[in-house]
């Protein structure tokens, strides 16, 4: 019986001692685990803090740049329009939606006629189709508000030059979803949460992939795609597929 009871003493003994090595690995399993959480949120905070870094700097450098170009681009244009009578300013401002939500005014260099709005709400008003195809696409394929200077400041992207002044006052950045204008807010649902995370970009995929051939709910999944996806070397991506794209006349319309 004394034997017994020994054997017996002696097995709770092991699984008391096998337990209690278990309960130890499993804390430091659960130490490892944390240190390993906290390095993995230190590395992902360490590479956004250089990325926003990096991303400014490109800006403010691309932004002057930008800027002093769009003087003699101004210069230009203004010629060419005087010779076809018009006398508008090339400059004008618009209201878009910025990084969280936030209302933002951009300058861009007129491709359309001066009274553009009221000509679309003209056209919308006498036209059933343009009305459908501009509130499905909001954009027109052949849009008759384009005057022939614009047509050619819109194939090369120069109407675009005017962003620069926001891109350096820190309004826009090079890279990022195209500002989209507050009517649009409605329209793009699901995606706007994700796409004002961003501050909106003087090019994207968007303008990348094709601007005027990519329909508005795609180019809403193209920006939350980029919000999922953004870094460094991404941008940079953009950045080449844009100038491709220009060089090409890709989607300029």
């Amino acid at each position: 019986m004394e034997k017994v009871i020994s054997g017996i003493e002696e097995t709770c003994e092991k699984k008391v001692i096998s337990k209690s090595m278990v309960k130890g690995k499993i804390k430091s399993l659960k130490k490892v685990s944390k240190a390993y959480r906290a390095l993995q949120i230190i590395k992902y905070d360490t590479r956004i803090a250089v990325y926003k870094v990096v991303k400014r700097t490109v800006d403010i450098c691309a932004g002057l740049v930008g800027t002093m170009l769009l003087l003699p681009i101004m210069a230009v244009v203004k010629i060419a329009y005087l010779k076809q009578g018009d006398h508008a300013p090339v400059l004008f401002k618009q209201k878009r939606i910025g990084k969280d939500g936030k209302e933002i005014e951009i300058l861009k260099v007129r491709s359309m006629v001066n009274n553009a709005e009221e000509v679309l709400e003209k056209l919308m008003k006498e036209n059933p189709k343009i009305r459908e195809e501009y509130t499905k696409n909001k954009k027109l394929e052949h849009d008759p508000r384009v005057t022939k200077v614009g047509a050619f400041i819109r194939k090369t992207s120069l109407d675009e030059f005017g962003q620069f002044v926001a891109v350096l006052t820190g309004k826009m950045s090079l890279i990022g979803p195209r500002p989209y204008l507050p009517r649009e807010k409605e329209d793009m649902g699901e995606y706007y949460n994700d796409v004002i995370k961003n501050k909106p970009g003087l090019t994207g995929l968007w303008q990348a992939r094709g601007r005027s051939d990519v329909g508005f709910e795609n180019r809403c999944k193209l920006d939350r795609f980029y919000e999922e996806h953004k870094g460094l070397w991404f941008d940079f991506k953009i950045l080449m597929w844009t100038v491709v794209s220009v060089l090409q006349s890709k989607g300029a319309k």
